[in-house]
C-alpha cells in the first residue's frame, strides 16, 4: 500500500516538473526567436561609403548662374536634389536673369531641383521700395520660389542716407518678413561672415576662410574697423527672429556662428524656428573634431532635426560642366565620409587629421533629407 502511494508520488512529481520545465523554458525560447527576427530584419545602425549611390538627399545651397542642365544629371547619377538660390553680388548676374534660369530649370527638371528668389535692395530709400519688393515675391512664389535669401550686403555694404550701415533688423525689412511668412515661405539669411573675417589672414582657422578673404578684401572686416563688428552683425540677426518668432529661418552657412558648436547651440535654443545649413562650413565641423570630437559628435545628435546639409556649389559659365560635375562629386563623397565613417581624415581646408562623425542612420537621414523637407516647404514636391 505504502508502496503503491509512493509510486503515484513520484509519478505525480514527474509530470509536475516535467510541465513546469516546459511552462519555464517556452518563453525563453520565443524571446530568442523573436531576438533573432528583428535582428535579422532590423536596418544597420550606421550607413557605409557603399550607401552614398543608394540614398536620397538634398544639396540645399547651390547658386545655377546659368541654364546648362549637366550638372542635373550628375545630381541625378548621386541621388541629389538641388536648391539653387538667387543672391544679390555684384559678379553675378541681375537677380531677375538668376529668377528666369531657376525657373527655367525648375519646369524642366521639377523632380530634381526647387529655387528660392532674393529681394534687391536698389532704392532702397526711395519711395515704392516696399511695394515693388512686395510685387516680385508674389511672382516669385507664383512661379514656384519656396524660400526668400537676404544676403550679408545687408549690414556689411548698404547704407543710409546719413551714411550709417542698414542692418537687418530695420523697421522697413519688417513688412517683407511678414508677407514671408504669411506665405508659409521660409526666409533663408546670409548675415554678417565667419569670425574669422575679424582676424588677420595668418590667424585664421580653416584654409578656406584664408583664400576667400585674400581673394574678397571688401569682406575682410579685419581691414575695414570702421565697418560694424561681428558682434553687431549677428545681435541684428537675432533681433529679427525676436521680432517674428514664427517666421521660419535657415541661417546660411551654419548662421554665421561655425565657429563654435557651443555658441550655435544658444542660438538654437533660444529660436526655435531657426535651423541652419552647412553650405561651405563642414570644415569648420571637422577644425573643432581635431580637439574635441566629442563635443562635435554629441551636438549633431542633439540638434539633428535643425542641421540641414548644403554646399555652396557654383554652376556658370566660367568652368567647364565636367570640371563642376568632379569638384561636386569629391565634395559630396568627402563630406558623406565625414558624417557616416569614424576613420581618421584629412582635407585640404584643415590642417590637422580628423576622426569622422559615424552618425547614426536616422541622423544622416535628417540631415541629407527629412529636415530639407521640413525647413524648405515644397522643396520635394516631386518624387525622383
Amino acid at each position: 500500500m505504502i508502496s503503491n502511494l509512493k509510486k503515484l508520488w513520484f509519478a505525480g512529481l514527474a509530470i509536475w516538473l516535467a510541465f513546469s520545465l516546459q511552462n519555464c523554458t517556452q518563453p525563453s525560447t520565443d524571446k530568442a526567436a523573436a531576438a533573432n527576427e528583428n535582428t535579422a530584419t532590423a536596418p544597420d545602425e550606421f550607413y557605409g561609403p557603399e550607401d552614398f549611390n543608394k540614398v536620397e538627399k538634398f544639396d540645399t545651397h547651390v547658386h545655377f548662374n546659368t541654364a546648362d542642365s549637366t550638372f542635373l544629371n550628375q545630381a541625378k547619377k548621386e541621388i541629389f536634389r538641388l536648391l539653387t538660390i538667387n543672391v544679390n553680388p555684384a559678379y553675378y548676374p541681375p537677380i531677375e536673369k538668376q529668377r528666369d534660369i531657376a525657373i527655367q530649370l525648375v519646369q524642366a527638371y521639377p523632380e530634381r531641383i526647387a529655387f528660392a528668389t532674393t529681394i534687391s535692395m536698389e532704392g532702397f530709400e526711395e519711395p515704392g521700395w516696399e511695394e515693388k519688393t512686395l510685387a516680385y515675391l508674389k511672382d516669385s512664389f507664383a512661379q514656384g520660389a519656396i524660400a526668400v535669401k537676404v544676403w550679408k550686403n545687408i549690414g556689411m555694404e548698404l547704407k543710409d542716407r546719413q551714411g550709417k550701415f542698414v542692418m537687418i533688423d530695420n523697421p522697413k525689412f519688417d513688412p517683407i518678413f511678414d508677407f514671408i511668412r504669411q506665405n508659409n515661405k521660409t526666409l533663408i539669411g546670409h548675415i554678417g561672415e565667419p569670425r574669422n573675417a575679424w582676424l588677420p589672414i595668418e590667424q585664421m582657422t580653416v584654409a578656406g576662410d584664408k583664400n576667400y578673404f585674400s581673394k574678397h578684401p571688401q569682406y575682410h572686416m579685419y581691414l575695414h574697423p570702421e565697418y560694424p563688428s561681428y558682434e553687431a552683425i549677428l545681435n541684428s540677426r537675432d533681433h529679427v527672429l525676436q521680432k517674428h518668432p514664427n517666421l521660419r529661418f535657415v541661417g546660411a552657412h551654419l548662421g554665421s556662428l561655425e565657429w563654435s558648436v557651443d555658441e550655435l547651440a544658444k542660438r538654437l535654443d533660444k529660436f526655435p524656428n531657426m535651423a541652419v545649413d552647412m553650405a561651405a562650413r563642414i570644415p569648420h565641423f571637422q577644425y573643432q573634431a581635431v580637439s574635441d570630437w566629442q563635443k562635435v559628435h554629441d551636438f549633431f545628435i542633439k540638434y539633428q532635426d535643425r542641421l540641414i546639409y548644403a554646399t555652396d556649389l557654383e554652376v556658370d559659365n566660367e568652368q567647364q560642366p565636367a570640371q563642376i560635375n568632379k569638384n561636386a562629386s569629391e565634395v559630396w563623397r568627402k563630406d558623406w565620409q565625414f558624417f557616416t565613417s569614424g576613420e581618421k581624415m584629412k582635407v585640404p581646408k584643415v590642417e590637422k587629421e580628423f576622426n569622422g562623425l559615424k552618425l547614426p542612420r536616422e541622423v544622416v537621414d535628417k540631415i541629407y533629407r527629412k529636415n530639407a523637407e521640413k525647413w524648405f516647404l515644397g522643396i520635394a514636391k516631386n518624387k525622383v
